[in-house]
């Protein structure tokens, strides 16, 4: 069989999405009976691109700022895409909001409906190409990959269709998240100046959804002594209307106990996930939340909000807080630096729990949904 995958969003920084689509690549080529072809936007190849940084974009700065510029750049796509090899493609897979057009069966991926709760998240240009093409694609789709179970109800219900329409295909984990020894912690964390399980760690674009507010404020509110002794930092692009809340954000730098990092290589997040003495993750909204499962793979204890999906992901091993209480993050954050058997338990209980995933399952759930869609 073979499949034509959607690679363009690879042209741009990893956040979530783009390592879905990288990982799942990479994981479908053990899959027999499957042949790859990526479409990179303007061209089509067997191979993943290397990870762009942040300040690269395919699309020129100015092109943003022109009225029509996602629909001008989604027609010149169209065009590529209409020039790759369609003859030889079986199925296509789009793992995004709104699939190209194709003759052939299409698979979708559906993430989550932030546009829907938080649309102040998504520039004005491009959620309204969102509500003009997702029910499309939707439609076009013959199967629809979601990465949760909570997703694929929530779609179901919104979008009125059947359930027998959509697959849950969990996230895995990368190979680089993994339990550390501090030697090795020590000395690559030593370049930020840091001491393995000496800190908390934020990871996630800076939008409101993620509830970033929470975690300053409940961090703020620890005793000055262990505000020192373990700062919070922060890892993550800036997101749309990041100024929602850089007020806060700017008075939580200015005291000095937290440190905003920015976007971070691959291997270098990787290292300060398995340093960190506990991930704090109180988002309001995630369609999986893989950071979860990242730290808990890299035995890292995390604290998160009972919201969405994050219950799957995480199960037993959370040490979950209502999104809105502030004293109850600050209560979990300082039981995990002052009680070492309960951080300890935590730690394994993340673990074992994060074995349940793998890309390798998400992968085989993926290439069974390609051949249901084909009608095997």
């Amino acid at each position: 069989m073979r499949i034509a995958l959607n690679a363009r969003i690879l042209q741009s920084p990893r956040t979530g999405i783009g390592h879905y689509v990288a990982e799942l690549a990479s994981a479908l080529v053990t899959e027999q009976g499957l042949e790859l072809s990526l479409f990179h936007g303007w061209g089509w190849s067997p191979e993943l691109p290397a990870a762009a940084m942040p300040g690269y974009s395919q699309v020129a700065p100015w092109l943003r700022r022109v009225p029509g510029a996602y629909q001008a750049r989604r027609w010149l796509e169209q065009r590529r895409f209409d020039q790759g090899p369609h003859a030889a493609i079986d199925l296509y897979h789009e793992p995004s909001l709104w699939p190209l057009e194709f003759d052939g069966p299409t698979v979708m991926t559906l993430h989550d409906l932030t546009h829907l709760h938080y649309p102040s998240t998504q520039p004005p240009a491009r959620l309204k190409e969102i509500e003009r093409r997702l029910g499309t694609g939707v439609e076009q789709a013959r199967l629809i990959l979601t990465d949760s179970q909570f997703i694929a109800d929530e779609a179901q219900d919104y979008f009125g269709l059947p359930r027998d329409r959509f697959v849950v295909a969990p996230l895995g984990v990368a190979l680089r998240f993994h339990s550390r020894g501090h030697t090795e912690l020590e000395h690559n964390l030593a370049v930020h100046g840091l001491q393995p399980q000496g800190y908390f760690l934020c990871v996630g674009t800076l939008e409101p959804r993620k509830n970033l507010s929470l975690a300053l404020q409940a961090h703020a509110q620890l005793p000055e002594t262990l505000r020192q002794r373990y700062p919070l930092l922060i890892v993550g692009m800036a997101g749309w209307e990041q100024g929602q809340f850089s007020d806060t954000l700017q008075k939580a730098l200015a005291s000095g106990h937290v440190r905003l990092l920015g976007y971070l290589p691959d291997e270098q997040l990787a290292q300060l996930v398995a340093g960190a003495r506990a991930l704090v993750f109180p988002s309001r909204y995630e369609g999986f939340g893989l950071p979860v499962l990242e730290a808990m793979a890299s035995g890292t204890p995390v604290v998160l909000a009972r919201c969405a999906a994050m219950p799957e992901v995480a199960g037993a091993a959370g040490n979950y807080v209502d999104p809105d209480d502030v004293d109850g993050l600050r209560h979990a954050m300082l039981r995990l630096v002052e009680d070492d058997g309960h951080w300890q338990a935590c730690r394994e209980a993340g673990l074992e729990q994060a074995t349940l995933f793998s890309w390798g399952r998400c992968a085989r759930i993926t290439a069974h949904a390609y051949r249901q869609a084909m009608g095997g």
